[in-house]
């Protein structure tokens, strides 16, 4: 099967569509040992075809609109944390904390972006957090395996560096595998708001649809501004001690309004915001709303009707159910690094059953492609619930999962790259070679924001008579009124 087949029918899409789906061929676009294009354009691809889907229904159109997947748009967005510049500043990246670093026995790789993440990774090593060298050298003392119990002990964000055997022999490895890409359940409740009819243009699928964004980082901010593309009113949700990193928000806010709330002291609000959405997102590790009554089936309860859309790296099941994690920890875990990176017979990671890896330096995908590309799969799974509600006539609630673990189980094992003429009716083309950090203007805008001018990548979603850009830029930060427009 296909990508794009795996991922249209890992969100309950009726197969038939795929003819109207066409694709632009772009060598060189996210070039990687792994079939990162092919998974970057099935994400992207079945989250279009969705929003056209929805478009068609609630617009009367005789057919669905032909959906355009350009592997320059999919790459340059899948990237798109590179290519923002705020008033001619190119963004933070990775602080100097998060990155491989090599143990006793081979790597673990930290992630210490935020400030309270950094704090937890110092003390559990007993160095201070502004001294990498003293890091380095608490590191290299140290088993791979060690490190990363103790982190997870501490809070702290660390894992050992796998390969693919080690992975598939761990038993989270084994219980994300049984599982499907997207995982779906439908409450008993019945009482979703009826969306009226669109007319105009751009089609707008998903306007009127209000969305509670709960959702942080990466995955989560790319679902939802997706969904603020189409049309939805999205509000994102921040405790007020937990403020996002300033680039990582302006990139991922486009399209959304952003406020503060404090769950505990503002409970009034939230629950007059959860009365009157339709859809709420969340994006914090399984178990970390639930004692503010914030589970899917606690929110079923008390808005009846209402789409649930729950994201998590390793998974709602298994032994690290509970445990955070980004992207790059777990491309290190379940050994994509180890696949991407340079071999050799110097340098291994731990020594396993079956002999120590050669893997004399971890590597990485071209983009953080398990974030992205989740996020459009996360996108893609609301508006098919979307369109499952209209087209039953019923408003019964819905449940959506997805986890970072599972989409790289899926890039590992689930997709192969796509043959010429594999993808919808098979329309392509060539161009020269593709590179990613040199997007050319095409999939690339400005405009001016109360952040100062940007220049950022243009949205990859992209079907006929839908939009082309956003219709606000992002704002500042918990700027807004915790209250639906």
């Amino acid at each position: 099967m296909t990508g794009i087949n795996s991922a249209w029918s890992g969100v309950g899409g009726d197969p038939a569509l795929l003819t109207r789906v066409s694709t632009v061929t772009r060598e060189g676009a996210l070039q990687a040992r792994l079939p990162v294009r092919e998974l970057a354009r099935a994400c992207v691809g079945a989250c279009a075809l969705a929003a056209a889907e929805l478009g068609a229904r609630r617009a009367g159109l005789a057919e669905v609109p032909r959906v355009t997947l350009d592997d320059g748009a999919v790459a340059t967005a899948f990237v798109s944390e590179r290519h923002l510049m705020v008033d001619g500043r190119a963004p933070v990246a990775f602080a100097p904390l998060s990155r491989f670093w090599p143990t006793a026995d081979g790597w673990v790789r930290t992630h210490a972006n935020y400030p309270h993440h950094r704090a937890r990774l110092a003390a559990a090593l007993g160095v201070a957090e502004e001294e990498p060298d003293a890091v380095g050298a608490a590191l290299a003392e140290r088993s791979s395996l060690e490190v990363e119990a103790a982190m997870y002990a501490a809070g702290g964000l660390a894992v050992a560096l796998r390969t693919p055997e080690e992975w598939a022999a761990h038993e989270q490895a084994v219980a994300v595998a049984r599982r499907p890409l997207v995982e779906h359940e439908r409450s008993d409740t019945v009482r979703a708001r009826a969306l009226p009819a669109l007319d105009g243009t751009p089609l707008l699928p998903a306007a009127g649809v209000r969305v509670l964004d709960l959702t942080r980082v990466i995955a989560g901010p790319v679902a939802t501004r997706t969904l603020a593309l189409l049309g939805a009113d999205v509000l994102r949700v921040d405790a007020p001690q937990l403020p996002e990193l300033a680039d990582q928000h302006t990139d991922t806010g486009f399209g959304k309004r952003s406020a503060t709330l404090d769950l505990a002291a503002d409970r009034r609000a939230f629950e007059e915001l959860l009365a009157a959405a339709d859809v709420v997102v969340t994006g914090y590790r399984p178990g970390a709303l639930d004692r503010f009554g914030l589970s899917a089936r606690a929110l079923a309860e008390r808005r009846p009707g209402l789409i649930v859309a729950e994201l998590s790296a390793w998974g709602s099941y298994g032994p690290w159910r509970e445990r955070r994690g980004f992207d790059s920890l777990v491309q290190a875990a379940t050994g994509i690094a180890a696949i991407e990176g340079a071999t050799g017979a110097t340098g291994a990671t731990r020594a396993s059953t079956d002999g120590p890896a050669a893997v004399s330096s971890p590597g990485a995908l071209p983009a953080q492609a398990l974030d992205h590309g989740t996020g459009y799969l996360l996108a893609a799974a609301v508006l098919r619930a979307l369109s499952e509600q209209l087209g039953q006539g019923e408003g019964q609630g819905r449940c959506v999962r997805l986890a970072l673990a599972r989409t790289a189980e899926w890039l590992m094992n689930g997709i192969r790259p796509d043959p010429e003429g594999s993808l919808g009716d098979g329309v392509a083309s060539s161009s020269d070679a593709y590179d990613s950090d040199n997007a050319p203007g095409i999939w690339l805008n400005e405009r001016s924001s109360a952040l100062g001018r940007l220049r950022y990548a243009l949205p990859p979603v992209s079907f006929a008579g839908g939009p082309g850009d956003w219709a606000r830029p992002p704002g500042v930060w918990g700027a807004d009124s915790a209250r639906w427009v």
